[in-house]
């Protein structure tokens, strides 16, 4: 059953209302229930859920558990019925002793409030056992001139129980000399004593013997027995008398072993063996028998065990002194223990969180703790206290009770584990304190974010990469842990060039690496611009991006690119016409050329790599301008063959070139004489080449004047002229501006005053072009080519403006109409 304390200021009615102040976490009253000792185990104490206003599954789901110290565990929680049972037979002697009432405090933890209940059991004593002395028989002996009224102190019997159930009573078996006298204790304990009621004689009757009898109260009767003997001696002896009818000694309980405490004096005045007395324990209890020993010739009392005051307080026990003749004294003794400080106190975790989340608000309860000291007064006050500079705070409960409690939101990135001192100090002299150690974890939660180091980032990459190779890595560092800080990485979704990302792209997600897909062109694509997502894997997941440039670096990888001069398509070598009154330094013609490349790799320097003539032409270093080195002089072949090589500045170095041939003559007639023999060579240094020329130029005179003949006769025969035009109708093309003309496979440059004459090989092909003028210290300029447009003589053309045609032709100057002529024919045959 239980039993509440009532409050003061609650009426009789306070019962129903004292369920919800359970629910409060200060309150001052105690659950309460009894039980008999001996029970047996699994028996019912009380209906704890009931008490605490919980259901009885609600004792396992809120984590409601029994806490207490330093004691067997004498009861339990039945998680199914919600009761307090036994845990097994109690046996209220050994827990209690001679107390008059056996209380088993402990409480009631509710775990998930961390909240203490206490509860007090009492344990009811039943008539478990018979009252006992510690002898079975005793022996005394008396001088038979013993006046009547003598008293002689009996020994004590002894019942562990209590209450009715303890030693009630003394009985003494019928005798004509002694009866029974039962003295009340300051104590409450009965001391029975022994009469003498008449005078002995020792010649009528020497022995006595008597029987003692203690009862308890119980039910049933429970009784034990002493035998007693009494011996009838000679007047001649007198019995011992202490020099104190009782000793009182103090004595601090941290006395060396084996120091005297006290002696104790009794005197015979008899002679001999009778005067000689000896001491011994009389009616002591068997504890305490163990810790003293007493010098039975001396009367010395002394400590053969370490003395407790928290175990005994004052040690009670009685001496007994007897001489030779049997005859005995007795006195009792008092040694009070002085209490010091020496028990340090006890510290009890008596629950704990090892593990907390670190987004748990304040006042988040850690661990239970209980603390405790065995000495008494000030050594035995405690107080509690962590470090200062923790996020904690410990609070006062009942009963010595405290718990730890957290005093702000804890940061697990901060600190990942607390190592909390608990240290109970007490207020003795000297001082003693126990610490405790408390291991808290502080678990993770998702709140932190990958981050990198970096706001940005940016790297360099030289273009013609290999396809699938590690061009950078990036690293996010996430502050929490375990899964929350595996971080995986991606790329956002972009387009380049009208290509998704992806496709030039790739990210490795769990190492940040990244990869190129496609090789690059620096010519095509310069940089990239990209976004680099970090996720990590809480929950919910966050993430963090940070933007990264890819700068190409340009490679040597594209060779020069020669722009001028250009040559036809059907591999005729290109000539360039130097006069041979020209001066040094005289402008001959200007390689141009570009490279896709940039930077350095696009710097071009120009070189003559080979020349018919050494030291007859220079080029210049960076602007590719061919000019004659020195006068041309007589024996200077007609026709020279450069080869001018460009180079970039990369490397490898990467160089392009093109061959020039050039015509050495003063005017057009002079080349036209020498056109046969600007026929390619394998072999530009052959010595037979002027001969051949001056051979060409004779035979192109002889054929001039021919033409000229033929002209005149066409210009009567207008049928004939036409028919001429048509027949090459079909095969006139046009070809570019570029001051070449093509003669037996190579193209001469012809510039003349106002026009210029260029033809192929092939009689079929003509094409007329009518330039601005020329210089030959100067490049032709751009808009200067959009003038030289070749005109295309087409079919429509010739049917619509043949007489005109053939009017110009006639029209312009004497020497150049039998010399187009001539070329015509020789070309035709």
């Amino acid at each position: 059953m239980a039993i509440w304390v009532k409050l003061p200021c609650c009426s009789g009615l306070v019962l129903p209302f004292l369920f919800l102040g359970l629910l409060l976490e200060a309150w001052a009253g105690k659950i309460r229930y009894s039980v008999p000792e001996e029970t047996d185990k699994g028996s019912f104490v009380g209906n704890i859920a009931k008490d605490l206003g919980l259901q009885p599954q609600e004792l396992a789901e809120r984590g409601v558990r029994i806490v207490s110290r330093g004691r067997t565990q004498l009861f339990a929680l039945n998680p199914r019925s919600g009761s307090l049972v036994t845990t097994g037979r109690i046996d209220r002697e050994e827990l209690c002793a001679q107390s008059e009432r056996c209380l088993v405090s402990f409480n009631i933890l509710v775990e998930d409030k961390m909240k203490l209940f206490p509860v007090e059991v009492e344990i009811i004593d039943i008539n478990d056992n018979t009252p006992q002395f510690q002898l079975e028989e005793v022996e005394f002996k008396m001088n038979e001139i013993t006046t009547p009224g003598t008293r002689i102190p009996l020994p004590f019997g002894q019942d562990l129980d209590v209450g009715m159930n303890s030693l009630q009573s003394y009985q003494l078996s019928s005798n004509a000399h002694f009866s029974l006298d039962v003295q009340q204790g300051a104590d409450g304990s009965q001391h029975p004593e022994m009469v003498l009621q008449s005078p002995l004689d020792r010649e009528k009757e020497a022995f006595h013997h008597l029987l003692l009898t203690a009862s308890d109260g119980g039910n049933p009767v429970h009784s034990g027995t002493l035998r007693i003997h009494v011996q009838v001696v000679d007047a001649n002896d007198n019995p011992p008398a202490f020099t104190q009818a009782q000793y009182h000694m103090s004595v601090p309980e941290n006395v060396a072993l084996g120091t005297r405490l006290l002696s104790v004096k009794a005197t015979d005045p008899d002679e001999g063996a009778n005067g000689e007395v000896t001491y011994s324990f009389h009616n002591i209890d068997q504890k305490i028998a163990q810790i003293f020993q007493l010098d039975s010739y001396t009367g010395e009392i002394s400590n053969k065990e370490p003395l407790d005051f928290e175990e005994y307080e004052i040690y009670p026990m009685e001496i007994q002194a007897q001489d030779g003749a049997g005859l005995m004294a007795r006195t009792k003794v008092l040694i009070n223990v002085l209490d010091i400080n020496d028990n340090a106190p006890e510290v009890t975790v008596t629950s704990v969180t090892t593990a907390v989340p670190e987004n748990f608000p304040p006042e988040t309860i850690i661990a239970l703790i209980s603390v405790h000291d065995q000495d008494s007064g000030e050594n035995g006050h405690i107080t509690c206290s962590i470090p200062g500079n923790l996020p904690f705070k410990l609070e006062k409960l009942v009963d010595n009770y405290y718990r730890l409690v957290t005093e702000r939101t804890l940061d697990r990135e901060l600190t990942s584990r607390y190592n909390i001192t608990v240290t109970a100090t007490d207020q003795g002299t000297p001082t003693l304190s126990t610490e405790t150690y408390i291991s808290l974890q502080v678990t993770d939660i998702n709140d932190n974010p990958p981050a990198f180091p970096k706001d940005s980032y940016f790297t360099y990459i030289p273009e013609n990469n290999p396809r699938g190779a590690s061009i950078f890595s990036v690293t996010a560092h996430d502050a929490d842990s375990d899964q929350n800080s595996r971080v995986t990485y991606s790329l956002a979704e972009d387009t380049f060039l009208g290509a998704p990302l992806s496709s030039y792209l790739s990210i490795n997600s769990d190492t940040g690496v990244l990869y190129a897909l496609r090789s690059f062109d620096y010519e095509q694509l310069q940089e990239l611009q990209l976004r680099v997502t970090a996720h990590d894997s809480g929950d919910p997941p966050l993430s963090s991006n940070v933007s990264l440039s890819i700068f190409l670096l340009d490679q040597n990888d594209n060779a020069p690119e020669i722009l001028y001069p250009t040559f036809p398509n059907d591999g005729s070598t290109g000539v360039e016409l130097a006069p041979r009154s020209a001066e040094p330094g005289y402008l001959v013609t200007k390689v141009v050329a570009v490279d896709r490349d940039s930077g350095q790799n696009a710097w071009l320097s120009y070189r003559l790599l080979k020349a018919s003539e050494p030291g007859l032409f220079s080029v210049g270093l960076h602007t590719g301008e061919v000019r004659t080195a020195r006068a041309l002089l007589d024996r200077d072949a007609l026709k020279q063959s450069l080869v001018v090589a460009v180079q970039d500045h990369g490397q490898p170095p990467l160089s392009a070139t093109v061959t020039l041939t050039v015509a050495v003559a003063d005017s057009i007639p002079d080349v036209l004489a020498d056109l046969g023999s600007l026929e390619p060579s394998t072999n530009p240094d052959d010595s037979s080449l002027t001969l051949y020329l001056v051979v060409a130029v004779a035979a192109v005179s002889c054929v001039f004047l021919a033409f000229v003949i033929v002209l005149l006769a066409l210009r009567l025969r207008r049928w004939h002229i036409s028919r001429l035009l048509q027949a090459s109708e079909g095969r006139l093309v046009g070809v570019p501006a570029s001051h070449f003309v093509g003669v037996d496979g190579v193209r001469a440059f012809l510039q003349t005053y106002s026009h210029e004459v260029s033809l192929t090989a092939d009689s079929g092909k003509s094409h007329l072009i009518f330039p601005q003028p020329n210089y030959a210290d100067t490049l032709i300029s751009q808009e200067s080519c959009v003038k030289s447009e070749p005109l295309l003589v087409t079919q429509d053309l010739l049917e619509d403006k043949k007489e005109t045609f053939s009017q110009q032709l006639l029209s312009r100057s004497h020497s150049f109409t039998p010399f187009l002529l001539i070329l015509r024919e020789r070309l035709l045959t």
